[in-house]
């Protein structure tokens, strides 16, 4: 089986979107291009991936943003605290990684 991911995507006013994906990198980009316009991403612009981990599989991944989704705020923002406590944008590291190999 293939490894996937949950994430956190946030925008400038700290607004929340849970996902899951096999593809972190990609689904990523999709958000900050918006390639589904009218979608709830796409409309609060979703800009920045603040909190992510990585899981056995998709069925896994869907069950843990299923789980995640059910959570208070305020648990949501204590997650993304605890690795991330400035909102950085995690996907940013992606592109300094590939500059410097």
């Amino acid at each position: 089986m293939r490894q996937a991911y949950v994430y956190i995507m946030s925008n400038k006013s700290h607004r929340l979107y849970v996902g899951s994906t096999t593809n972190l990198p990609r689904r990523v980009a999709e958000h900050k291009m918006k390639r589904f316009p009218s979608g709830f991403t796409a409309r609060y612009n979703f800009d920045r991936l603040v909190w992510f981990e990585v899981v056995a599989d998709l069925t896994c991944a869907r069950e843990r943003e299923r789980k995640i989704k059910r959570w208070l705020r305020r648990r949501k923002v204590a997650l993304i605290q605890e690795s991330n406590p400035n909102w950085l944008d995690l996907s940013l590291q992606w592109s300094e990684l590939l500059m410097v190999q």
